[in-house]
């Protein structure tokens, strides 16, 4: 069974991204989430991670008018 939340780190991991750019997401609402507990304890909710890849897929095609389900390569 997948987990249906996952952690900071786990965002890290997924997008390859430093953790301040991790949490500089979950801040300013990019990448929405909750916090459990104590401070600095964010849970995201793993569709909205995918849901959030997909918003960037969109930017990414729109900011180089690329065709539907065509990616930008690096």
């Amino acid at each position: 069974m997948a987990k249906r939340f996952l952690t900071l780190p786990d965002v890290q991991e997924a997008l390859n991204i430093s953790q301040v750019q991790a949490y500089s997401l979950v801040r300013n609402g990019d990448l929405p989430a909750i916090q459990i507990g104590g401070r600095n304890q964010w849970r995201i909710e793993a569709t909205e991670l995918e849901a959030y890849i997909q918003r960037q897929y969109v930017a990414t095609r729109e900011r180089f008018s690329l065709p539907d389900g065509e990616h930008a390569s690096s």
